[in-house]
């Protein structure tokens, strides 16, 4: 029987989505599990796969179409199956902030909306970030040549052309003129000077994810009462367990990182902590069956959160190559519908870029967010002699309408037990 494909919601938070384009088209064959569109929501692009095997049959949204959660966008069936048609939806246009510069030279009028130009016949797909970076250099993206899948546009190809565009001749040279004597002037009585002209730089406007980014942090902030605890953790023993273990997995590519060693140690000790693994709800706390951390990744328009679900089941290894995976995922653009949105947990790492100790805002509805800095040798007193150890600060944000100090405090010490005690992570 036909199989409707419709908007999936991914994150709690998700109302619509916008076709950004579509990897096949009316009438290929596709296999269930297999891409077959790009949507771009507010966080980030993702692919979404066919939800049977079939012919598609109907694609129903248009590329810069946006469209609410659950709406039918395209129809799979068999070649000889009758199909009922829904009525395709006009397409939405986009806020101002995502229409891209046009040049003032160009006659025919295009609207851009979440990368697509449509021009008559004419379709131009390119990635969020070419978007992004076009837009900063007012490029009209009907005059870059796409590399990318069915001709999208790719953040190299707008660099290539970037590259490609003359530079402005200097102005010649003013013609030397001989001086000419003349009376020295007479005498001015002294002029007020004019006030200074303020310096006023360009306005970027916000775009999707950091519209996103900003009302989300800025509720949480309102709306959840916030403390924090930190702790240093002793990383010697973690480390050298580390080089142990990347070691035996060389051969199969696998690099085990101080925050893969994070999340299962967080994941362990939610087990003994539900009420961190818990989302306030206006009429309780919801205690959550599933162990799902949520991960913040750097993309180039801002950050997304990655989910390893069922975190506390899942070995070291298990968890270094599905957030390799995750990661590249999202940097690219490629993310899959299961890749983020339903954490119960989140953390955040800044220890790459060398901070030594910050705090995160909670990542609603979790009721809290881990903050890892970096691991750098430090002098610390161990039996009553100055040493030199590998320390690692961790600061926890919780929500006080879920928990509260001196329980954050011990599921804070239940991580450091673990990481300062490392075989329990793969035991």
């Amino acid at each position: 029987m036909p199989t409707n494909i419709t908007m999936p919601q991914m994150g709690f938070d998700m109302t619509e989505g916008t076709i950004a384009a579509w990897l096949k088209k009316e009438g290929d064959m596709v296999t269930r599990g297999e891409p077959i569109a790009e949507i771009e929501t507010d966080k980030t692009t993702i692919q979404i796969e066919a939800f049977a095997s079939g012919v598609l049959r109907k694609i129903i949204a248009q590329p810069g179409q946006r469209v609410p959660v659950g709406e039918v966008i395209a129809i799979i069936a068999d070649p000889s199956e009758a199909i009922d048609e829904p009525i395709a939806r006009a397409a939405t246009p986009q806020p101002e902030s995502s229409v891209l510069p046009q040049p003032a030279e160009s006659v025919a009028t295009s609207v851009v909306v979440s990368g697509v130009v449509p021009e008559g016949s004419e379709r131009i797909v390119a990635t969020p970030v070419a978007k992004r970076i076009a837009q900063e250099h007012g490029i009209d993206l009907r005059l870059v040549k796409g590399s990318g899948p069915e001709g999208r546009i790719t953040k190299a190809d707008v660099e290539a052309f970037l590259a490609s565009m003359p530079k402005a001749a200097p102005a010649p040279p003013a013609p030397a003129v001989a001086p000419v004597a003349a009376p020295a002037p007479a005498a001015l009585p002294p002029q007020p000077q004019p006030e200074p002209v303020p310096v006023v730089g360009i306005k970027q406007p916000l775009s999707r994810m950091r519209q996103t980014i900003a009302a989300r942090m800025a509720a949480s902030k309102q709306q959840v009462p916030h403390f924090y605890i930190t702790v240093s953790v002793e990383m010697d023993a973690a480390l050298a367990l580390r080089e142990q273990i990347n070691a035996a997995l060389k051969s199969e590519g696998v690099k085990v990182s101080i925050n893969d060693m994070v999340i299962r140690a967080a994941a362990l000790a939610l087990r003994r902590f539900p009420n961190l693994n818990a989302s306030f709800m206006n009429d309780g706390i919801q205690m959550h069956d599933h162990i799902n951390i949520g991960v913040a990744v750097s993309v180039p328009d801002g950050l997304v959160t990655v989910t390893v679900r069922d975190a506390d089941t899942k070995s070291l290894k298990q968890i270094s190559q599905e957030m390799t995976a995750l990661a590249a995922r999202a940097r690219e653009g490629k993310m899959l519908p299961s890749d983020y949105g339903g954490q119960t947990f989140t953390i955040s790492n800044l220890g790459m870029y060398g901070v030594d100790n910050f705090i995160a805002i909670v990542n609603q509805p979790d009721a809290a967010i881990l903050a890892v800095a970096t691991a750098q040798p430090m002098p610390v007193v161990r039996e009553g002699q100055i040493v030199i150890r590998t320390m690692m600060n961790l600061t926890l944000s919780g929500d006080h309408r879920v928990t509260d100090g001196a329980e954050a405090a011990q599921f804070l010490n239940e991580i450091k037990r673990l990481l300062e005690n490392p075989w329990g992570l793969v035991l």
